[in-house]
């Protein structure tokens, strides 16, 4: 299943937002049962996504699923709960060290076990960076064998630091969080798990979400997480090689070869000199379109 771009949140239990997000263009649902489900709702949030899992109708689209922290009253019995339905994966929040990590897959495989399904089907999505301690540990925490992804969230580490502001006048991350946001990168790229970026908060803003999205797949990220459907088209299109991107890639590849038969690893392209990095990245830029390379 290629990697998804979109990556999109539906509130557990809300059933009419689970209907309408059925039939928007994203890549991936998350259906959450953590924040956005109050206390006294975690139970029945937690059936319905069950129920959504076994019944929905999901198009070929991942089936993802927002558990609780491990340490609340709630998450272990979220996991017990859902894995029966078969979800492509779980997104972990608050993973602050291996420890987190191993516990949570521990409880999956119990399920997995119990359920008749092979262990290790069930992926983890990691929210990296939610704590300051957690920005140490993203490395090991992203070459976990279960763990396919790696994003990372601003509000909760903005709430932890007591930060004032995630953003400056200019709509650019202050320096701690965008040193969080490429230490997850790195964790995730150096682990070759999935680098996801986090949510744009304004919804109302799409210009700055067009350029917070361009910044973040030049960077690396291959995907974001959305909160508002008008977001999804946008992250979309940012994270989809261009037809020029596309083209190039094949034209380097192709005289890439020619060269090698020459005996030449490195070449002047299009008037710069190109060696071994340079096809890799065009190697990725056609997976990312869902070319054999």
């Amino acid at each position: 299943m290629p990697r998804p771009r979109s990556i999109h949140f539906v509130p557990g239990g809300n059933e009419r937002m689970f209907g309408k997000a059925l039939g928007l263009p994203a890549d991936a649902l998350i259906l959450d049962l953590e924040d956005s489900v109050t206390p006294e709702n975690k139970a029945s949030a937690r059936k319905a996504v069950y129920d959504w899992l076994r019944e929905g109708k999901f198009g070929g689209r991942r089936k993802l699923v927002r558990i609780n922290p491990l340490d609340s009253p709630w998450g272990a019995e979220d996991i017990a709960a859902v894995i029966a339905g078969k979800p492509d994966g779980l997104v972990v929040p608050k993973a602050c060290r291996l420890a987190d990590v191993e516990a949570v897959d521990s409880l999956v495989a119990k399920e997995e076990i119990r359920t008749g399904m092979e262990i290790g089907m069930v992926k983890l999505l990691l929210i990296g960076t939610e704590s300051p301690a957690s920005v140490f540990h993203l490395r090991e925490m992203a070459n976990h064998g279960r763990v396919d992804g790696m994003t990372w969230g601003s509000e909760d580490l903005s709430a932890e630091l007591g930060a004032s502001a995630i953003r400056d006048e200019n709509g650019d991350y202050l320096d701690v969080f965008r040193m969080a946001r490429s230490m997850a990168l790195l964790a995730a790229a150096a682990a070759e798990k999935q680098p996801v970026d986090t949510i744009y908060a304004d919804i109302r803003d799409l210009e700055g979400l067009t350029a917070d999205c361009r910044r973040a797949a030049a960077m690396g990220f291959t995907g974001k997480l959305t909160i508002h459907p008008d977001q999804i088209a946008i992250v979309n299109e940012a994270f989809t090689p261009g037809d020029a991107e596309i083209s190039e890639a094949r034209e380097l590849l192709a005289a890439a070869g020619e060269h090698r038969a020459a005996g030449r690893m490195a070449f002047r392209f299009r008037g710069q000199m190109v060696d071994a990095p340079h096809l890799k990245r065009a190697r990725r830029i056609l997976a990312r379109a869902g070319e054999e390379v």
